[in-house]
């Protein structure tokens, strides 16, 4: 358990994922850390397992529903307000539950309570503005929207409002953000050809605005248009929204600031 500072506003629950730890662990760190300087204590449940989305699209659904029951009884007990999570696809995964339980008697109802608590980081942070301090960041950035968090969970207007909440950060608008960029669970493995293609046109797109730094909320896209830009000799950094809000709370308080 992560306490909260300051006045306390609730408690939350924090799925970590498979993916994020291992690649981007600094993005828990930051989710975590900026969800108690909101005043949330955090709970992050050492029993939880994978969400079960890459299952899913494998058409593994019992093994999906094994794991999702497993996480059920994982966050069972804690008293939770909400459950937070900043990997799009298991975000979208979590917020179906319901479904993917729907003919269990016995986890149904608990299954729908846990999917209606689900929010997305940037969901939670339009929902309960960050109350701390925000230095300012004069940074060019392009977002790109994951699709299982445009598509699948319709979230498209809270991560660019958390990005304008940032002091001197200017958002630019990138056409076909709303397109895919190849990743798409597992589909660049198991189409890679046809994922590189989709990747290419994504990547002209945003070399033609030339940002300081591309930023998406999922581990796959995150990594694929990393490889992009490396690959288009983009020196922009492509980094979690949630990252760069922690680097301007990061600059309020005086502590130190990571390159984005």
């Amino acid at each position: 358990m992560t306490p909260a500072l300051g006045e306390r506003r609730g408690r939350v629950g924090f799925v970590s994922g498979c993916v994020m730890p291992i690649f981007f662990a600094q993005v828990n760190d930051a989710t975590v850390r900026l969800l108690a300087a909101n005043g949330f204590e955090v709970i992050t449940p050492g029993t939880q397992r994978c969400c079960g989305a890459l299952h899913a699209h494998a058409g593994e659904r019992e093994e999906a529903r094994r794991l999702a029951r497993q996480n059920l009884e994982a966050f069972a007990q804690a008293g939770l307000d909400w459950i937070v999570i900043n990997a799009a696809g298991c975000g979208a995964m979590l917020k179906e539950y319901h479904e993917l339980l729907h003919r269990d008697p016995l986890l149904r109802g608990a299954a729908q309570q846990f999917s209606d608590r689900v929010l997305d980081v940037s969901q939670f942070f339009d929902r309960f503005p960050f109350r701390g301090p925000l230095g300012e960041l004069r940074l060019r950035v392009a977002y790109d929207d994951p699709c299982h968090l445009l598509h699948g969970q319709r979230v498209k207007e809270e991560p660019r409002r958390l990005l304008r909440s940032i002091p001197g950060l200017e958002l630019m608008e990138v056409p076909e953000s709303d397109w895919c960029c190849g990743s798409a669970g597992i589909y660049n493995l198991v189409h890679p050809d046809l994922s590189r293609q989709i990747l290419e046109r994504k990547m002209k797109h945003l070399e033609a605005v030339n940002p300081d730094v591309i930023t998406t909320g999922n581990p796959g896209c995150m990594i694929q248009i990393g490889i992009g830009a490396r690959q288009h000799g983009l020196s922009a950094a492509v980094v979690h929204p949630i990252e760069l809000l922690h680097r301007a709370y990061l600059a309020a308080t005086a502590k130190h600031v990571p390159c984005p």
